[in-house]
């Protein structure tokens, strides 16, 4: 399936599941496939801005993508616990009728030089990061499946690839981990979601400045190579569109989109 021409909305009838959705690449993909014609459930832990934190609410992307005329909704979901996806998808499919499209964005920046990593460290690094995509995955796949198929999408790193370890700042090795565990995750059911009609990618979206990357690099930073999170959008609405038949169980990169994939 090739990737949309401008004006077309791929998605049009289709309900998406964005994680992490209140800000950075996830603000800029509820937008993105509601453009593409997604109705979309904006969730995320962040329902008011707190001094000090960084802009952006579930409500906030939630009213961006009303103002594109699709439908929206805005969930309140920690993905380190099991009862808020639980509720989440309930919700979803209880308001918008169906879920067709998951995008698994929502992660935990927990970082930290190894002797100075924490068991408490770690555990919330995998629960965030690796454990949900287990959870949420398994809570929408009766869903997907009653909808007639799906598409599952998660937002991994090009720190999960080995040959970034030369590249990585001190103290990434734990996220560097949880990124690997999620891509080996997605290839590795994919065979599974198959035979339901549901395909599964991961998407590394290269260097994007979001909120979070400003205030760890600073606005002096030479951000010149760096993307925006809208950058991220004609990788993962084309992703979003597909099928096992078409595109699955593959790690691919969104810049280069449109050159060496699909």
């Amino acid at each position: 399936m090739s990737g949309a021409a401008v004006g077309e909305t791929p998605l049009l009838g289709k309900v998406a599941i964005v994680t992490g959705a209140s800000r950075g690449i996830g603000r800029g993909l509820v937008v993105g496939l509601a453009n593409a014609g997604a109705d979309v459930v904006c969730a995320a832990r962040t329902e008011v801005e707190e001094p000090g934190g960084l802009p952006g609410t579930i409500h906030t992307a939630a009213a961006a993508v009303a103002a594109t005329g699709r439908r929206s909704l805005a969930v309140r979901c920690d993905v380190g616990s099991a009862e808020d996806i639980e509720a989440l998808v309930a919700r979803t499919a209880d308001v918008m009728g169906r879920i067709d499209i998951l995008v698994n964005n929502a992660m935990a920046p927990t970082r930290g030089r190894f002797e100075e990593t924490t068991i408490e460290m770690w555990d919330t690094s995998m629960t965030t990061n690796v454990r949900s995509l287990f959870v949420i995955c398994q809570a929408v796949l009766p869903h997907m499946t009653a909808a007639g198929g799906g598409s599952i999408i998660n937002i991994s790193s090009g720190a999960a690839e080995h040959a970034s370890t030369a590249h990585l700042p001190p103290g990434y090795g734990i996220y560097a981990v949880a990124k690997a565990a999620m891509e080996r995750f997605s290839t590795s059911i994919a065979p599974e979601l198959a035979e339901r009609g549901i395909a599964i990618n991961a998407l590394r979206p290269g260097a994007v400045k979001t909120e979070l990357a400003t205030r760890e690099l600073g606005e002096d930073f030479d951000w010149s190579a760096w993307k925006t999170p809208e950058a991220v959008v004609p990788a993962v609405v084309f992703l979003a569109a597909q099928r096992p038949d078409t595109f699955t169980g593959r790690v691919v990169d969104s810049p280069s989109y449109g050159t060496t994939w699909p």
